[in-house]
């Protein structure tokens, strides 16, 4: 409990730094989002209507400390505003609805990744030298290296306008209504494919490769040369001896991978026009949306600070050494 009291301490302080830097971030970019949004429409404004449209949105003119502290009440209180580009929604229902797309798209492409990524390490580590391990560690490689845009317009040029096989973009068929039937699902799943792959090609080479590499190391151990000598089954002494103690960092990249799963999110929704918290907040900085982006990279920063704290948790039930530590 020490532990965890610990680790919540220091994942609460380092919130608030995020948020500060989120606070100073949107207001160092250059222009008024008020002005943008009515000088782009054509309209002009008196000054005092102006000075009451910024009130709406929250834009108090007042010293930058106070803006501040009515910033950090705001978010423990879950009062976002009001976004500019989707006024009058409030922020929470513009990233709750979008919030649910990437949830499934995120979530979906990293069970499939850790999963298949880690079975490959497995075999290519304990088939070290064979023609499959060399193969399984050159696509890794090649899968990590190559960046999220680019990986993105290969399989969207490739499968969806080239073969065709595939929709281009959208989460579902527009001449749809949003339902829980089969029909509504089949379509969300259908348009779902190309970016999950997408995502599944960008991340499943890291785990890949940290799986491998983590076995290797493991494979000369004292231990497996006993269960190897007592005579245990290879597939036991690959699944039970080597591959749960080597699964331990893997968990730990796992955490790390978020940010890189929300950097490919960011970019595959952008380039699928997926309603996703990715395209959200392109758009948003396109129409400097404060309220919206500070919401989404609260989202984001929470995110992975939820992520290292399960992390942290599950390595004291995986590794039961660390209980008595």
């Amino acid at each position: 409990m020490a532990f965890l009291f610990r680790r919540l301490v220091f994942y609460m302080a380092a919130f608030i730094a995020a948020a500060t830097i989120n606070f100073f971030l949107p207001r160092l970019m250059p222009g008024d989002p008020v002005q943008i949004m009515f000088s782009s429409a054509g309209t002009e404004l008196p000054p005092e209507s102006l000075q009451a449209l910024k009130l709406t949105f929250g834009f108090v003119d007042g010293p930058l400390w106070q803006q501040y502290l009515t910033y950090l009440g705001s978010i423990f209180t879950g009062d976002l505003g009001r976004s500019i580009k989707y006024f009058p929604l409030p922020v929470t229902s513009v990233l709750g609805h979008a919030l649910v797309w990437t949830i499934g798209l995120m979530g979906t492409a990293t069970v499939v990744s850790f999963a298949l990524g880690t079975f490959l390490g497995i075999l290519a580590a304990w088939r070290r030298g064979s023609r499959f391990d060399v193969i399984v560690s050159v696509g890794a490689i090649f899968a990590t290296s190559v960046p999220a845009v680019v990986t993105s317009l290969i399989v969207l040029f490739i499968f969806g306008f080239t073969l065709g096989w595939f929709p281009s973009g959208y989460a579902a068929d527009p001449s749809l209504d949003p339902a829980f039937s089969l029909h509504y699902i089949g379509s969300v799943a259908y348009h779902g494919i190309l970016p999950m792959v997408t995502l599944c090609t960008v991340l499943i080479g890291g785990f890949t490769v940290t799986m491998r590499n983590n076995m290797i190391n493991l494979l000369g151990e004292d231990y497996i040369v006993m269960a190897r000598a007592k005579g245990l089954s290879d597939r036991h002494v690959m699944l039970w001896y080597a591959a749960r103690n080597a699964l331990l960092p893997t968990v730990s990249s796992l955490a790390i991978a978020i940010g890189t799963i929300l950097g490919g999110s960011l970019v595959t929704e952008v380039v699928y026009n997926y309603p996703g918290l990715g395209n959200i907040l392109y758009q948003a900085i396109l129409a400097r949306d404060y309220p919206v982006i500070q919401g989404q990279l609260l989202i984001m920063t929470a995110t992975m600070l939820i992520a290292n704290f399960i992390v942290d948790v599950s390595y004291i039930a995986l590794d039961p050494r660390l209980k008595g530590a």
